[in-house]
């Protein structure tokens, strides 16, 4: 996984694409968000937000 936000950040450094860092730090907390929420007895509480 890091190996490839490491890619990813050479990626974006090389070709000078620094807008996609803000749209993948977005996708990684949704991720991240929908992950705790299927474990976790806050679940009902994080899908009223969507």
């Amino acid at each position: 996984m890091f190996e490839l936000l490491g890619d990813l950040w050479g990626f974006m450094r090389e070709r000078k694409k620094f807008w996609l860092a803000p749209l993948v730090a977005v996708l990684l907390l949704i991720g991240a968000l929908v992950i705790v929420a299927q474990f976790s007895t806050v679940a009902p509480f994080i899908y009223t937000l969507f």
